[in-house]
């Protein structure tokens, strides 16, 4: 069993410490200026789908700083400080945020990647309705893509092409990723490859060691990613994606034997 100690342990060591204060600060932001301003930080800082009019270069940064409620930052932050403090004792705070960084932008690429695909197949089956429009096909192609979404009836044919059209570019702009998640697999993934025998207690009661938590989490990740529940709006394969950065970049700082 790892019993590893480093050196001078801080429990709050100055990365993960700055990384929880700038968190916070964004999400109190986030609260203050939606409901004293009325203007959506989310939607400035949270990472856009790259067609999107709304899309920037630095949301594949910014997005790991914000949150959508007090739970999904409470356990992001619990989780960066769970894992994070060991690997920064152990790495150092320069290595710790490398990693960190690369496994969330990592984890942004993956998330632009899968929402390609999918808003691809939704082009696609679009390209097909204009070919032969018809207000039947309308309706299952708004059932299924455009659930819940407000639009005019439309009075022809040619008139839901044009409808179609626009649900489909409000869909890509609506489409935002927020959270520090995808960095915090990463994390979590190096945890378990560098103190494998680490016992860890799911619910502070049941003992795992942290590889086999590693692997089950990560298998739970990869089902829910392939069920392709787009109704509980998270992110999994960008979690996965921060995973898969994360266990590259470890394998070439061993192959470097700078690890």
């Amino acid at each position: 069993m790892n019993y590893y100690r480093p050196p001078r342990f801080g429990l709050f060591p100055p990365a993960v410490k700055n990384l929880l204060i700038a968190n916070v600060l964004f999400f109190i932001a986030t609260l203050v200026l939606q409901n004293t301003f009325q203007f959506d930080l989310t939607n400035t800082l949270g990472l856009h789908y790259f067609l999107s009019h709304d899309f920037k270069p630095y949301q594949g940064i910014t997005y790991m700083f914000m949150h959508g409620g007090f739970m999904h930052i409470f356990f992001n932050m619990f989780a960066l400080w769970m894992f994070g403090n060991m690997l920064e004792n152990y790495w150092g705070s320069k290595r710790f945020l490398l990693f960190y960084f690369i496994c969330g932008i990592g984890a942004a690429l993956t998330q632009e990647v899968t929402q390609y695909i999918y808003f691809h197949g939704i082009e696609n089956a679009l390209n097909i309705y204009n070919a032969a429009p018809n207000m039947n096909d309308f309706s299952l192609l708004v059932q299924k893509y455009f659930t819940g979404f407000q639009y005019p009836q439309p009075a022809s044919t040619g008139e839901s092409v044009e409808i179609l059209q626009k649900l489909y570019q409000l869909r890509m702009d609506m489409s935002v990723t927020i959270g520090a998640s995808g960095a915090i697999f990463g994390v979590l993934l190096a945890f378990g490859m560098l103190f494998p025998d680490t016992m860890l207690y799911v619910f502070f009661a049941i003992p795992i060691k942290a590889k086999y938590f590693v692997i089950i989490y990560g298998l739970i990740e990869l089902y829910s990613a392939m069920a392709a529940n787009t109704s509980d709006n998270v992110a999994h394969f960008a979690h996965l994606g921060g995973m898969v950065f994360g266990f590259f970049l470890i394998q070439y700082w061993k192959h470097k034997r700078t690890l």
